[in-house]
């Protein structure tokens, strides 16, 4: 009898164990089903701080180095070079002999117009001299003429009163004629001689500008340094015929000389960056041939036109209108210049266009776009961005709103913000957030696709290089 009351007392502590056991497995699987649940909604992002720091906005562009001042000396004249006093690297000093074209037949020419020249001058002597004698028989002949005068006044009276015979008469009155008609030929040999004497000075001017002319084809047989400098290219050699530019065709160079003393970087700055540069700006520029060194120097000249990238020539020379990028030549002037520096070498300046000192700021990456309609299909949701009412117009819904997503309650929320300069690696927020934010980063990935109010997971751990999409 007692013992079917021990095996039920057995089945009723195996049944209240099963139960038990499966109470724990329910238990369980709620659990992990809720764990589950809530990380497949899970999004991992990496984050950073907003902080106060300097920043510093710089525009990057590329060029040559070249002296502030160079001039390229061509040819002035047709002829052979019979010699060249310079080369290639030679320091000259203003005035210097640089270089000699025959000059044979310009020499000719200067000593055939200075000869005709001296005897101009010696014609315009004889004239003057012509001149005085002429003046002085013209005094002698009026003298003459008027004592001629009077004496045939004298014989008219005495005529009328029967004093002179009519034989003496008529000779005072030839001889009065006869003095006025040597009058007048004196008058005119006056005018002559001047005349002469015109024509001599007009001889001479002529004369001295055929001189000028025929000096300045010789001179330009002859070349001199315009300015101390050095020679930085010499492209012709002794011997060699050069020839003067006509109409499109350009003419012989026999040199360069450039200033060294004042040496720039000239680099080609995109048109999105240069409303940003302007004049005395700070700039460090780097050259290839010097590395690891850093020069510094200021902004000192901004072109006003635009330059076609792909051909180099500058859109007002254009005929057409360019769709293609386009570039603005800035001159950097170097404050610091080595000595060893060579017109031609490759550089980069990176000019600093604004500073800030102790704004908010946060990494660039933290910034993306949403359009309006997307954020306003969130504001249902209490934990999402509050958009602002919506607005009647249906195309705003496609305005796009920059902001960066702020981590609160380990939820994603977007926050419109505003920004200012930008530096290498920072952006400057001016309003929207606070110091200390700590605004989601990345990944590229998860920051296109984030939505508001997407619980998140920080993982600031280095992440791995991402797959393109």
């Amino acid at each position: 009898m007692g013992e079917p009351g021990f095996h039920g007392i057995v089945m009723k502590t195996w049944k209240k164990a099963l139960i038990g056991v499966g109470v724990a497995l329910v238990l369980v699987i709620i659990v992990g089903v809720t764990v589950y649940e809530s990380r497949k909604n899970l999004v991992t992002v990496q984050t950073g701080k907003t902080q106060k720091q300097n920043l510093a906005s710089v525009v990057s562009a590329s060029g040559e180095i070249k002296p502030k001042t160079y001039v390229n000396i061509g040819a002035n004249a047709f002829g052979k070079i019979i010699q060249l006093y310079v080369k290639e690297g030679d320091r000259v000093k203003k005035g210097q002999l640089l270089a000699q074209l025959e000059n044979v037949q310009s020499s000719a020419d200067v000593n055939a117009t200075r000869a005709s020249l001296q005897a101009a001058e010696t014609d315009f002597v004889a004239a003057d001299a012509a001149l005085r004698t002429s003046l002085a028989d013209l005094n002698r002949a009026k003298s003459d003429a008027e004592h001629a005068r009077l004496d045939w006044d004298r014989a008219q009276g005495l005529y009328k009163d029967a004093l002179i015979a009519k034989q003496d008469y008529d000779v005072k009155k030839a001889a009065w004629e006869s003095a006025e008609a040597g009058l007048a030929q004196a008058e005119a040999r006056v005018a002559q001689a001047r005349a002469q004497k015109d024509s001599a000075d007009k001889h001479i001017a002529q004369n001295r500008a055929n001189l000028t002319r025929v000096a300045d084809v010789l001179g330009k047989t002859t070349y001199e340094a315009p300015f101390d400098g050095v020679i930085t290219n010499l492209p012709v050699r002794e011997s060699e015929t050069v020839v003067i530019g006509i109409q499109n065709s350009p003419g012989s160079t026999l040199m360069t000389i450039a200033d060294m003393s004042v040496i720039t970087s000239e680099v080609k700055v995109d048109e999105t960056d240069i409303v940003n540069v302007h004049l005395g700006q700070p700039a460090d520029v780097t050259i290839d041939a010097i590395p690891r060194k850093v020069f510094h120097g200021i902004v000192s000249e901004i072109g006003d036109n635009a330059i076609v990238r792909s051909t180099g020539v500058a859109t007002s020379q254009e005929t057409s209108t360019s769709q293609e990028a386009k570039d603005f030549k800035v001159v950097v002037t170097l404050q610091d210049p080595p000595s060893e520096l060579r017109p031609g070498l490759s550089s980069t300046a990176k000019i600093t266009t604004a500073t800030r000192n102790k704004v908010l700021s946060i990494p660039i990456q933290a910034l993306t776009v949403r359009t309006r309609a997307d954020l306003e299909n969130k504001s249902s949701d209490k934990d999402s961005v509050k958009a602002a009412s919506k607005p009647t117009d249906p195309s705003k819904q496609k305005e796009e709103i920059q902001g960066v997503f702020v981590i609160r309650n380990k939820k994603a929320e977007f926050v419109p913000v505003e920004t200012g300069i930008s530096g290498t690696t920072d952006i400057e927020v001016t309003k929207g957030l606070q110091e200390g934010d700590e605004v989601i980063t990345g990944s590229y990935k998860v920051l296109r696709t984030l939505k508001p109010g997407t619980s998140v997971k920080i993982d600031n751990s280095v992440p791995k290089k991402e797959e393109e999409s």
